[in-house]
């Protein structure tokens, strides 16, 4: 990934997929859903995607077989549409999930919502997993990097902020890390945001509530940004991807790119 163009990074939140609660026997529909939005993304300008199983809530800690081998059909589906970078994220805290996904379709990386430390959730403790990720990583190497959240949102963390970024990256080997808001969608806390920016020795990503409006204030503190909820249709989550907002953000980076709000 180029950090040096701060990249801008579209969700593909896709419909529940086989195996989960709410799906509704449709699987081309999935498909057709995920090739809509990574399309509709890369035509803006995008700067890479990330496909993740949005839809598959209650969400178990790690996905089932059934889930894993539909995602992978989706994700290769949209590798083959598209040409932008690809990443993989399998909720809740499948890394080893999202890396084999990654590893077979040739994505290029990989979040983790959990790489390092405990966090209390909705699907209750969830443990960081980074040994398990780093034995595959050695079994199956590659160039897939790891971008890892630092107490990722939907979760209550008992840990100081600075020493869960430092283990995320020196023992859990994350190659980024993530900073969120409380919630989907919610804004960072920009002094986290600037402490993150300041003793990470690894790029910083923002994790949600990426708008319009806040971009500027959060450019000069991120490498990246992940963006989700206001690019799609009415700033909806569940919607489809709007490709006018999507032009909108991706002609206001090019200005911050430049130096120019």
């Amino acid at each position: 990934m180029d950090f040096e163009r701060k990249p801008l990074i579209g969700m593909v939140h896709l419909k529940p997929l086989p195996g989960s609660y709410l799906y509704d026997g449709d699987f081309e529909g999935v498909v057709d859903s995920a090739l809509r939005d990574a399309r509709a993304l890369e035509r803006a300008g995008f700067d890479a995607v990330m496909v993740e199983n949005f839809g598959d809530v209650p969400f178990p800690k790690y996905a089932d077989k059934t889930t894993v081998a539909a995602f992978t059909a989706v994700a290769k589906a949209v590798r083959d549409e598209i040409h932008l970078p690809l990443g993989i994220n399998v909720l809740r805290n499948d890394g080893m999930a999202a890396y084999s996904i990654a590893y077979a379709v040739r994505a290029d990386f990989i979040r983790v919502n959990v790489l390092s430390g405990v966090a209390f959730t909705d699907q209750g403790v969830v443990e960081g997993i980074a040994h398990g990720l780093a034995r595959l990583r050695k079994l199956l190497p590659s160039r897939i990097e790891v971008f890892a959240d630092v107490h990722v949102k939907h979760a209550v963390h008992l840990s100081d902020f600075e020493d869960a970024l430092l283990d995320t990256v020196e023992r859990g080997l994350a190659d980024a890390v993530v900073v969120s808001g409380r919630a989907t969608g919610r804004p960072v806390d920009v002094e986290k945001l600037a402490l993150a920016k300041e003793i990470s020795p690894v790029p910083v990503l923002v994790g949600s509530g990426t708008t319009y409006d806040n971009l500027p204030d959060l450019w000069r503190y991120a490498d990246g940004f992940i963006v989700g909820t206001w690019i799609k249709r009415g700033g909806r989550v569940e919607r489809e991807v709007s490709i006018e907002r999507a032009v909108r953000l991706v002609e206001l980076a090019g200005k911050l790119r430049k130096g120019s709000p």
